[in-house]
């Protein structure tokens, strides 16, 4: 364990990933604060795993409002906080077939709707931003914006924050069972007992069994598993290759380096939580979907693993008080967008729980839209 546990704390955060320890570095100078972590370290499954971009258009209209208002905190971040930004420039291409050029308008008129600056491109655009790509993928919608997001250096600057605000952190503190008493939460974590007047329920793919492990009704939060890997090309792709995502939503890919990609086949098999690995079919799979819109000889598969995205029922995030177990606290159902909201959901859910209301963009955002009540 990193830090003991206390006896007692205000806020025990269940998780330690980027979810957990984003709350807690916007908690923990307003309350007392303890996160606890099941693995022998933070942010092993989803967070550590994750080929992050920042997107605006990435996890629909419901989810805008959130990246919107993170981007700012994750581009220059107060100097407290980091002394330097977290994106970086990437753009992206979401890409079709020549027949699926209706799609791609639909797709743009979307969006416009929603102010996202966006381009239509032309096949000699996408020729040449995407080198060696097949004449029938000739349809396209540019986003400028897009950047990748450095996920380790962020998530280490809400744990330090957290720790600089007091916030304790404990590993391989697996939550067993939690007793509600006339005094708050009674935590049973193996032989250790923790009393806290608040639970947050921040557990990635186990936020349903964390739930009913506290008496809470579980929301359906859905465990998919996602795969990644990295390929060496016998092929001069530049490491500014631009994300470039299916429309249809069957691959992405990304320049890592001179020569080397991250492809997925953008797979959302249903997953108890675990540890998860990847499995052969969906490597082969993603491969084959690379071939089909490229003519890159590949070298060698250098690396493959795989991560949990975790969604509710209406794939929005939920953030907010149990709507029937007083002092339960949900901060849950991230997705793969989890990473790009952190700045909004901390702030927002943070607030909730006696932290200073959030100034500006984040301080706009309707965070009743994501409240678990709406599953009541």
């Amino acid at each position: 364990m990193t830090d003991a546990l206390p006896s007692s704390t205000d806020v025990l955060i269940v998780g330690a990933g980027i979810a957990g320890a984003s709350l807690a570095a916007a908690l923990a100078p307003h309350r007392r604060t303890m996160m606890i972590e099941a693995e022998d370290v933070p942010g092993y499954h989803a967070t550590g795993r994750s080929a992050a971009f920042w997107q605006e258009t990435y996890g629909g209209p419901g989810v805008q409002p959130l990246s919107i208002a993170s981007f700012a905190m994750l581009q220059a971040p107060p100097r407290e906080f980091s002394a330097r930004g977290f994106l970086s420039p990437r753009t992206a291409i979401n890409l079709a077939r020549r027949e699926d050029a209706a799609a791609v308008d639909a797709f743009v008129a979307g969006f416009a709707a929603q102010a996202v600056p966006m381009e239509r491109m032309s096949a000699a655009e996408i020729a040449r931003l995407v080198p060696g790509s097949r004449s029938e993928w000739s349809e396209a919608a540019f986003e400028a914006s897009c950047s990748d997001i450095d996920v380790g250096g962020l998530h280490t600057a809400y744990l330090r924050a957290a720790k600089r605000a007091g916030a304790g952190l404990a590993t391989r503190a697996r939550l067993d069972s939690a007793r509600r008493t006339d005094a708050g939460w009674e935590v049973r974590l193996g032989d250790e007992t923790v009393r806290a007047n608040l639970i947050v329920n921040a557990a990635g793919a186990w936020a349903d069994r964390v739930a009913e492990a506290c008496g809470a009704a579980p929301l359906g939060i859905q465990p998919y598993r996602r795969t990644v890997i990295q390929l060496r090309l016998d092929y001069p792709v530049p490491a500014s290759l631009p994300l470039v995502i299916d429309i249809g939503g069957n691959f992405y890919f990304k320049g890592e380096s001179e020569g080397r990609i991250w492809l997925s086949p953008h797979d959302e098999t249903p997953s108890p939580p675990c540890d998860a690995a990847p499995e052969e079919m969906d490597v082969a799979l993603a491969i084959e979907r690379l071939r089909q819109v490229v003519d890159w000889p590949i070298a060698a598969v250098e690396r493959k693993w795989a991560g949990l995205r975790s969604f509710a029922p209406d794939r929005l995030p939920v953030f907010g008080v149990d709507a029937c177990v007083p002092g339960f606290i949900w901060c849950a159902g991230q997705g793969g967008f989890g990473i790009q909201t952190s700045p909004a959901i901390s702030a927002l859910l943070a607030a909730e729980l006696g932290a200073p209301a959030p100034e500006g963009a984040i301080g706009r955002v309707n965070a009743a839209s994501y409240a678990p009540s709406r599953f009541a």
